[in-house]
C-alpha cells in the first residue's frame, strides 16, 4: 500500500533531499560544509523575507523557542504570551521554566487573538520585553494576525515580537522585515520539507542587542555563539550534516518555484480540502483565520476520533493527526504543507470519505471530492 503523510509535520520530503542524505558524509569542519552553509543560509533568508542572520541549530523547533527566551531576556524582565492552542502555551511552559514573569493571554482554541488586548496588556506593563505569539497554530488550525501584531508592538519602545512559525513558515504568509518581526522561529520538517532535526532562529538588530544584555543562562543555545560561527559559514558545535545537505535541497526546490508561488499552491491547497470536508457535512473547527498550512476538522457526532484516522492510516494509508490535549478525539487535522500537490488533497479526501462511510456516518460519497476537484480545477 502506498503510503500519504497528511501531517503537520513531519512532512513528505521532495526524492532530491532524501537522495542528499543517502550521499557520503562530508565533514563539517571544511570548505566543501561551509559553501553548503553559504548556500542554506541565503535560502533561508530568502523564505523568511528577512536581510537578517537566521541561525541554524542541531534540535527540535522547540530548541529555537527556547534559545528565544534565553538569550533574549533577564531576571527580572516580564513578558507577554499569546495562548490559543498547545504551542501557544508551550511559550508560557518555557516562560515558567526559566522564572520569567509573564502576561497571559488565554484566548479560546479555534479562534484568534483580539489584537488589542495584546495593545492593552501592553499598555499596562511597561516593562514587558518581549511578546510570543504563533504565526499558525498547529493544534487548531487557526493563523494570528502578525501584520496587526508587529505594528502594534513597534510602537512600544525596546518591546520586540517573538513568532513561533514553525508550521507556518514557507506555507502561511510572513514578512519578518516589512512586518517588523524581531524574532521568527521555525523548523526543517513542516513548511521547509525536510527531516525533522533542524531549528531556525532569525533576529533583527534590536533582538540582537536584548541578546548581548541577556543574563539567563545557556550554553547549546548561545546565540552569541552561533552568530559568531555563521560569520565564518560554521556552526558551534557538530552540526546535523546530513539534514542540512537535505535543507539545501529543499530551499533550491522552494527557489525554484519562487516563494509567491508556493504560498499560492498552500493557499489553493488549503481551499481544496476546506471545500472537500465541509461538502461532507463536516465542520472546520477554526472558527476564523483558518490556516494554509492545516486544517483541523471536528469530529462528527456519533464517530470515534481517535478510530477514524487509525482506520484512514491503516486502510487507506493516509496519515492524519489527532487532536491534542483537550482536543484529543475530538478534532482530526489534515496538513497541505510541504511537498505536497493536487492528487494527495483529492487521495486524502477521498479515504477520509471512504473510512467515514466504513463507520456509518451518513454522506454522499463522493461529494467531498468533487467539491474538492471543483477547486483544483478552478471551477470555484
Amino acid at each position: 500500500m502506498k503510503k500519504r503523510l497528511m501531517t503537520p509535520g513531519p512532512v513528505p520530503v521532495p526524492p532530491d533531499a532524501l537522495m542528499a542524505m543517502a550521499r557520503p558524509m562530508i565533514h563539517h569542519r571544511t570548505e566543501e560544509f561551509e559553501r553548503v552553509m553559504t548556500e542554506v543560509t541565503h535560502g533561508l533568508k530568502y523564505v523568511f523575507r528577512t536581510r537578517n542572520d537566521v541561525i541554524i541549530l542541531s534540535s527540535s523547533s522547540t530548541g529555537a523557542m527556547e534559545s528565544s527566551v534565553v538569550n533574549l531576556l533577564s531576571p527580572g524582565d516580564h513578558a507577554l504570551v499569546i495562548g490559543g492552542g498547545k504551542f501557544g502555551e508551550r511559550w508560557a511552559e518555557i516562560c515558567g521554566a526559566y522564572n520569567i514573569e509573564f502576561h497571559f493571554i488565554d484566548v479560546e482554541w479555534g479562534k484568534p487573538v483580539d489584537i488589542e488586548r495584546v495593545r492593552e496588556k501592553l499598555e499596562s506593563d511597561p516593562f514587558i520585553k518581549c511578546v510570543y505569539s504563533t504565526l499558525c497554530e498547529t493544534s487548531t488550525g487557526v493563523v494570528h494576525d502578525i501584520k496587526s501584531l508587529g505594528a502594534i508592538v513597534r510602537t512600544f519602545e525596546d518591546t520586540l515580537l517573538v513568532v513561533d512559525a514553525v508550521s507556518g513558515l514557507g506555507a502561511v504568509n510572513i514578512q519578518t522585515d516589512n512586518w517588523h518581526v524581531d524574532v521568527v522561529v521555525s523548523g526543517s520538517q513542516k513548511g521547509l520539507m525536510s527531516p525533522p532535526g533542524l531549528a531556525f532562529i532569525s533576529l533583527s538588530e534590536a533582538a540582537w542587542a536584548a541578546v548581548e544584555e541577556s543574563k539567563l543562562p545557556k550554553y547549546y543555545f548561545d546565540l552569541k555563539a552561533a552568530r559568531k560561527s555563521l560569520s565564518k559559514n560554521q556552526t558551534p558545535f557538530t552540526c546535523s550534516v546530513s539534514l542540512i545537505l537535505a535543507l539545501r535541497e529543499s530551499l533550491a526546490q522552494i527557489k525554484r518555484e519562487g516563494i509567491r508561488n508556493v504560498l499560492s499552491r498552500h493557499a489553493r491547497l488549503a481551499q481544496a480540502t476546506r471545500a472537500g470536508v465541509n461538502a461532507l457535512g463536516l465542520e472546520l473547527f477554526a472558527k476564523a483565520s483558518p490556516s494554509n498550512a492545516v486544517t483541523a476538522v471536528t469530529v462528527p457526532e456519533g464517530v470515534d476520533g481517535k478510530a477514524l484516522i487509525k482506520l484512514i492510516d491503516e486502510k487507506y494509508g493516509v496519515t492524519f493527526a489527532g487532536g491534542q490535549d483537550e482536543l484529543s478525539g475530538k478534532i482530526f487535522r489534515i496538513a497541505h504543507l510541504g511537498n505536497c500537490d493536487d492528487l494527495d488533497i483529492v487521495a486524502s479526501i477521498s479515504a477520509l470519505e471512504m473510512a467515514l462511510s466504513d463507520m456509518g456516518y451518513v454522506m454522499s460519497l463522493g461529494a467531498g471530492v468533487r467539491a474538492a476537484e471543483q477547486v483544483l480545477c478552478g471551477s470555484v
